[in-house]
Formats: structure tokens, C-alpha cells, sequence
């Protein structure tokens, strides 16, 4: 019997103003996805590609101008001030920039008690509690409650925005670069803390994330971005062995590999990400691909299921990419 997903998105499109004001930026075109729940999908792409609108428009921090969004199989879309308000305690996001995302006026107490203040959880006695225990969990100790967000290092202030994060015991965490702004020295640390807190607390991950080797060490499924376009999605580990789409192809390609026997061939992509605000016609990774072909120009490519994927799984090894038939 399969298990329902804890959040769907279905054709979602997001449009903001050009700078000008005379157009308009692509920044999602027809994006889909499913979580299971207790699954960690990661979410890989370049700089620009909408990722990060991608988690603002799955949590209705940023509304979508198109699309379905459905939480735990309710249509998040259509929830009112009052639905939205409950639902945001089963979900969370942790910011890229710890620096950046914590109040430096308050002490990590009120910061990491704030969530239950919003929604009324308990009394002062009881959030000092919950706080203290957070706190352990994520590995700071309780005595960090009366200081400032300034006396921590950078991995250390990650960890008292997780603990924010999970102080409504929320079923589901996006994720946003959670570590690509920590000394690499560190951000192993962060990536273990989140693995446990996954596996005590059930939780169900969104890791969104540039870093491709990141994302295949945390992910059980992965979806590939590409100007504001899902091209690829897989279960981690065929993903990373398998690469259908040329995009993807050349992501794993410049991942360095210790071993000089299995080093890879680059496949080096020319020119740039094309501005979102005039994507290209067709398969908009056509201009950079080294398989392109005239198809590739003038329509955008039909989905392609692969029988590599495991039987029974929510998402199978798909690619959108004209160089495979559709079907």
C-alpha cells in the first residue's frame, strides 16, 4: 500500500517584476515534486536557478501565480489566515545565513521560545523548559539560554536557528543551504545534527543546496533545477551513478573525485545561466548543452520514466530531455 505524501506541488509557476518594470522574471516554470513522509529530498542547481523561490513558494511565504500545493493531502493553497497560521506549526525553514537570521537584540532564549509564543504553547515556566531541552538536542547546552547571538561562532548559531526550527516539533523542514555559509570544517557537524534530528523526530527534509556531494550524502531522492525548471529527479544514489540528462551529466562531472583511477571526464558547459527574465526558447539548457539538437529549440522535452529506479518508489528516475523517447 503506498504512503501518501506529506506535500505535493503540482505545475507550480512564480513571476516577479522585472527591475524595469516593463516584463517579468521566470523565476518557476511548471515545477513538481512529492515528499514522502520521514524522506529527505534534496534539491540541486546552480545560482539562480529557483531554488530558494522554490521553498518560499512550497511554505506560501511567497504565493505561486500558478499551480497546486497539497499538505498532508489538504490544498495548502486554499487555506485561510487561521488554517495557514495551525499549519505552519507541522512546517519549518532554516535560512542559509545563521549571521543574518537571528534577532542580535534578543538572547537565544526569547529567540528559540519565540515560535511558542506565537502560538501560545505554554507558559513562561514551560518555555523555559522546552527551550532548555532544545538546546541539549541540538547539542548547545541550556546555559546558552542568556546569551546574545553575537558570543557564537557561525556552526554554533546554525544550531540555535535548527533549534528554533524545531521547537513545534514540525513534520516537515525545508532546508535552504543550511551550511553553505560555515567553515567547511563545520559543516559536517551541522549535516550529522540534522541526520539525528531526522531520525528522532521523524522528520520529513527539503535540503536544497548547490553543493552536489552535500546533497548526495543527505538525500534519499534528488531533484535537479535548472532555470526555474525541475530536469532530472531520482533516487539519490542512481541519480549520482546514473545521470540521464546532460545538465546533470555535467554537475556529477565536476564533482572532484579522490580516487585517480575513477576520475571522471569534466564536461565543461559554455557560456552562462541564461537571465530568467528572457529564458530561451524550447529546452532552455539548450544553449549549453553539447547534445542539443534543433528539437531542443523550439519545444520543451516530455517526461521520460527509466526502469532503473527502485519498484514502488513515489518519484521514479525520470528526466525531461528530448535525446530520450517519451513515455
Amino acid at each position: 500500500m503506498s504512503v501518501r505524501p506529506i506535500l505535493e506541488a503540482q505545475d507550480l509557476v512564480k513571476r516577479f517584476p522585472s527591475r524595469d518594470g516593463h516584463g517579468a522574471i521566470q523565476a518557476l516554470s511548471g515545477v513538481s515534486l512529492s515528499l514522502s513522509p520521514g524522506e529527505t529530498l534534496g534539491i540541486v542547481g546552480e545560482s539562480g536557478c529557483g531554488k530558494s523561490t522554490l521553498a518560499r513558494v512550497l511554505l506560501r511565504l511567497t504565493e505561486p501565480d500558478e499551480g497546486t500545493i497539497r499538505f498532508d493531502g489538504a490544498d495548502f493553497r486554499a487555506f485561510g489566515v487561521a488554517a495557514l497560521r495551525r499549519a505552519r506549526r507541522d512546517m519549518q525553514l532554516v535560512f542559509q545565513d545563521p549571521y543574518a537570521s537571528l534577532d542580535p537584540r534578543l538572547k537565544v532564549g526569547s529567540i528559540v521560545a519565540e515560535p511558542l509564543v506565537i502560538h501560545r504553547i505554554g507558559d513562561r515556566t514551560s518555555r523555559r523548559r522546552r527551550v532548555a531541552e532544545l538546546l541539549e538536542l541540538v547539542g548547545l547546552g541550556s546555559d546558552a539560554i542568556g546569551l546574545y547571538p553575537h558570543e557564537f561562532s557561525g556552526g554554533q548559531r546554525q544550531r540555535i536557528v535548527i533549534a528554533r526550527a524545531i521547537a513545534l516539533e514540525p513534520r516537515l523542514v525545508i532546508a535552504d543551504e543550511p551550511v553553505s555559509a560555515l567553515d567547511v570544517s563545520i559543516q559536517s557537524q551541522i549535516l550529522n545534527l540534522l541526520t539525528d534530528l531526522k531520525q528522532r523526530l521523524g522528520l520529513s527534509y527539503i535540503f536544497i543546496s548547490h553543493d552536489l556531494g552535500v546533497v548526495h550524502h543527505m538525500s534519499d531522492r534528488v531533484a535537479v533545477m535548472y532555470l526555474g525548471r525541475v530536469v532530472e529527479t531520482a533516487p539519490s544514489d542512481r541519480l549520482f551513478d546514473a545521470p540521464r540528462h546532460p545538465y546533470t551529466q555535467a554537475l556529477i562531472s565536476a564533482i572532484p573525485e579522490p580516487d585517480p583511477e575513477r576520475a571522471r571526464r569534466r564536461i565543461v558547459l559554455a557560456g552562462d545561466l541564461p537571465s530568467p527574465e528572457a529564458p530561451p526558447p524550447g529546452c532552455p539548457f539548450h544553449p549549453r548543452c553539447p547534445q542539443a539538437m534543433p528539437v531542443c529549440r523550439e519545444t520543451f522535452p516530455a517526461a521520460t520514466d527509466f526502469a532503473d529506479a527502485s519498484p514502488g518508489a513515489p518519484d521514479p528516475h525520470r528526466a525531461w530531455c528530448h535525446l530520450y523517447p517519451a513515455g
